[in-house]
């Protein structure tokens, strides 16, 4: 088998596994498609893989950015502070062990809830700016994870390209 083509297969298990990672954090997201479509460009060496891969990574960039922004943007706007997202880190670390694969999520809301509570003293104001917390932070996997679909599409034409033209 071509050398190329076990390349490619290999980027696009990785791809679905960077997919993957926008949405359970376990996993490695958008840094990993930036790696594996920076890799693929540079082991296939084609104008065509690498103009995909220049684009993809740049539409991975842009999404990972995009996240973060909206997402601290949005816990700033409530004022949810520092200390209640450390509560939910270390709710979501406690929380993967505890429950298997959703346990990350739930933990990360108990712990968010937490800090809430243990800061604001009253139960309906801890409610309303961790499910803000909450919003802002599915907002930003919703941005990143299309983004890294977007390049991996882009990826997808690329080695369409590449292939045909080789």
């Amino acid at each position: 088998m071509d050398t190329q083509i076990i390349y490619t297969i290999l980027a696009g298990i990785l791809l679905v596994v960077s997919a993957l990672g926008t949405i359970f954090p376990v996993l490695p997201g958008s840094l990993l498609t930036i790696g594996t479509l920076l890799a693929w460009g540079w082991l296939l060496g084609s104008s065509a893989s690498w103009w995909a891969a220049g684009l993809g990574m740049g539409i991975a960039v842009l999404g990972w950015s995009a996240s973060a922004i909206l997402t601290g943007r949005k816990l700033k706007e409530h004022q949810v502070p520092k200390g209640s997202i450390l509560f939910a880190a270390i709710g979501a670390i406690a929380g993967a062990f505890i429950i298997p694969v959703l346990g990350l999520f739930i933990g990360f809301a108990v712990g968010l809830f937490a800090g809430e509570s243990v800061r604001r003293r009253e139960i309906s104001g801890a409610f309303s700016s961790s499910w803000a917390a909450l919003k802002a932070m599915g907002l930003g996997i919703v941005v990143e994870f299309g983004c890294v679909l977007l390049a991996s599409s882009i990826w997808v034409i690329g080695l369409i390209a590449h292939f045909a033209t080789r």
